[in-house]
């Protein structure tokens, strides 16, 4: 108990520092690793080398994705690409419902992408249709951040769901774990977005909002400011590519091997690296710059993206040290193995991966372990069944969700990018993931009355 009560006071403290202190989440959170290891009982020889590699292992998977997807987002902005796609998605899907539009499009993107990777990706049209609609940007965050938090916990092949599915023996039984992912999931975004739409009339609170205000207020003088714009496709490209090769590489790394091992495999694998297809789209928004000089100019759009990634790069790195801290301890195997002695059916493996989400950050991490630790028991709870296993990912997926705050990347990204306080975030990111998980394994132990 002594361990559950260090972590909530260190998620106080890092909620107060940021809150009422106003102190930069990047200095916070770099604190609260260090007042969470020596509280743990870390061996104080271990504590800066665990932080660092939480900080550079975090940084390695999603950092150059941030800095390529934020000047790629640069490069639209400027040169009114993202003013052209926000005006050719709301007039295929129209202006009724801007939130679901959103979520529509986060659902279907991260399916074969990371979250954090799609919303570095369609963070510029998520701001250009909130601008266009003139509807609160975050509302049309986290609308966007739920959509993409949905299929990345519930839908192979998404590493955590596939990772999860394997460790249940499903291997060879994906196709019913995609299509139930699909169900479960969707119902899981609907409950982020009608969510989101509590804050249809709320703005930004963080630093930077006045900017994203303003831009909001000028937003017909900005379109016209841009002259001609960029046509739909050559809009597009820079994104979607990247998306499909990711989908693509995806589809080709399954079991079954859709497209061999061959020459075929080998060329989709590497193109469909997010760092690789991120690349890709860079090379695809060339065309959009404008000067007479476009080397100058690229160089500028460069140089413009990598000042907005800094910050973002930072704290999503201290966000990885902290924790890198957490899962050092012994928490994560004391709730879980105390929660899975509980005996409450389906609820159990929920309950031990939304303890785990939510003391270590990573909903992977949480995937991965939980479905390792409960799968030997599976028979014991009535879940033994091949259905009973599938509802299992499931139920696993919505603890997973349950919740994404303070040391969970994604938080930080959503936070960050969208200009919200750590306060504010908390009201409306984490309290939709809260929302998601617990409608979400609702709707998993409906299920699991009706088909076991």
């Amino acid at each position: 108990m002594s361990l559950v009560l260090t972590l909530l006071a260190v998620i106080i403290f890092i909620v107060i520092a940021t809150t009422k202190f106003k102190l930069h989440p990047f200095l916070t959170l770099l604190l609260a690793s260090l007042i969470a290891a020596f509280a743990f009982g870390l061996p104080a020889k271990d504590i800066t080398k665990t932080i660092s590699t939480g900080f550079g292992n975090i940084l390695g998977y999603i950092g150059l994705v941030i800095v390529l997807g934020t000047i790629i987002g640069t490069i639209l902005e400027k040169s009114g690409a993202a003013i052209t796609m926000a005006d050719t998605v709301i007039k295929l899907i129209g202006k009724r419902f801007p939130t679901l539009t959103m979520s529509i499009i986060g659902y279907i993107v991260s399916i074969p992408v990371f979250c954090d990777s799609g919303f570095v990706i369609l963070n510029s049209l998520k701001q250009s249709m909130a601008n266009r609609m003139k509807v609160s940007s975050v509302a049309m965050s986290v609308a966007l951040a739920t959509g993409l938090y949905a299929t990345h916990t519930f839908v192979p092949p998404t590493p955590g769901p596939i990772a999860a599915a394997g460790n249940l023996g499903l291997e060879s039984n994906l196709g019913l774990v995609i299509a139930v992912g699909l169900l479960v999931s969707a119902v899981a975004a609907i409950a982020g977005m009608l969510w989101a739409n509590r804050f249809m009339e709320v703005e930004p609170d963080g630093e930077g909002a006045e900017e994203l205000l303003q831009q909001a207020e000028e937003f017909d003088k900005l379109k016209a400011s841009y002259g001609k714009l960029p046509s739909a496709m050559a809009s597009f490209a820079p994104i979607f590519a990247p998306i499909v090769l990711i989908c693509l590489g995806s589809i080709a790394a399954l079991p079954a091997k859709p497209f061999g091992t061959e020459t075929v495999f080998t060329v989709l694998n590497f193109l469909g690296q997010p760092l690789n297809a991120l690349l890709i789209g860079l090379a695809l928004s060339l065309p959009l710059l404008k000067s007479t000089n476009r080397v100058q100019e690229f160089t500028q759009r460069i140089s413009d993206g990598l000042i907005a990634a800094a910050p973002i790069l930072l704290i999503t790195g201290a966000g990885g040290a902290f924790g890198a801290i957490i899962k050092a301890t012994d928490i994560g195997t004391y709730l879980g193995s105390t929660l899975s002695d509980l005996g409450i059916g389906i609820f159990m493996p929920f309950i031990v991966a939304a303890a785990l989400k939510s003391a270590q950050g990573s909903s992977t991490v949480a995937l991965v372990t939980t479905s390792a630790m409960v799968a030997p028991m599976l028979a014991d709870i009535g879940l033994g069944s091949e259905m009973g296993h599938v509802l299992t990912v499931m139920a696993i997926g919505a603890g997973a969700m349950t919740v994404s705050h303070a040391n969970d990347s994604f938080f930080w990204v959503v936070t960050q990018f969208s200009r919200m306080s750590v306060s504010q975030a908390y009201r409306a990111q984490t309290a939709a993931t809260a929302v998601q998980g617990v409608v979400a394994v609702l709707l998993v132990w409906l299920l699991s009355l009706i088909l076991l």
